[in-house]
């Protein structure tokens, strides 16, 4: 027997309704965008060579699965995007719960993470080669200096952020630093801490596809930067078409995954 109430079910139902037609006018505004592109396309209103279409998008993306090696490109992408994501996740953590532990050591190194975070970061590229060589490093690298530095400030103004009065009230019932960090800071910014995640994906994805533009031979980013000096823009279009439904899934999956966070604390 259903432990629902009737209003709750009829509200459940219209959510479940809302939700629905999100979804589908979703998927119109795609249908409608590629349906107008192709029309466009094909009466010749725009010129293909510079545009594409989604045929030929298409096209090119059965032609990369059947002799372009298509999965490996994009596997490598994914794959340094991941350790990217990891490495700046985890040294970001670090950094700010020193940082909230040491007040006078923020202080100092406030305005250095300022300038690091504004810095454009493709500038060091060529400094980055050098340093490290063309290779996979120096990708996962760059992407380090775009995600980590925006990841270590997220994570501080979210610790800086906790109530001060919560943090009083474990002082004055004689709770030691680390306790205060441990029950209090950190379950308390359980929420910034996926929502740095969130921001990780898309800044590691940019550094790693950056990285690809200048020293890679396989990924996604590579794809472009090819496509672009042969001057094959459906190539182009195409692996830009990839790289935003890797982008995508990739959110999706740590959306999920808060979700499920969020129902086990529930």
């Amino acid at each position: 027997m259903s432990t629902y109430s009737k209003e709750h079910k009829n509200f459940l139902k219209k959510r479940k309704r809302e939700k629905g037609i999100i979804v589908l006018c979703q998927l119109l505004i795609i249908v409608f965008f590629l349906a107008l592109w192709e029309l466009a396309a094909n009466r010749e209103w725009i010129n293909t060579f510079l545009s594409s279409s989604p045929s030929e998008v298409m096209k090119t993306f059965i032609s990369l699965l059947e002799h372009n090696n298509l999965w490996n490109h994009v596997w490598i992408t994914i794959y340094e995007t991941i350790i990217s994501l990891f490495i700046a996740s985890i040294t970001g953590f670090m950094v700010a719960s020193i940082l909230w532990w040491f007040p006078k050591v923020a202080k100092i190194i406030d305005p250095y993470l300022t300038i690091m975070n504004s810095l454009p970061k493709v500038a060091l590229g060529p400094l980055i080669i050098i340093w490290i060589g063309a290779n996979t490093n120096s990708i996962i690298f760059m992407a380090l200096l775009i995600s980590t530095f925006i990841t270590i400030i997220n994570i501080y103004n979210g610790f800086q952020s906790t109530e001060s009065y919560y943090i009083t009230l474990l002082k004055t019932l004689h709770a030691s630093k680390g306790q205060i960090f441990s029950k209090l800071i950190v379950p308390s910014n359980r929420l910034t801490l996926i929502s740095c995640l969130k921001i990780n994906i898309s800044m590691s994805l940019i550094g790693v596809i950056m990285g690809e533009l200048l020293v890679s031979k396989e990924g996604l980013g590579y794809l472009i930067m090819y496509g672009s000096q042969v001057f094959n823009i459906n190539l182009v279009i195409t692996s830009v078409v990839i790289l935003g439904m890797v982008s995508y899934i990739m959110y999706y999956i740590i959306t999920w995954i808060e979700k499920k966070l969020n129902r086990i604390n529930s």
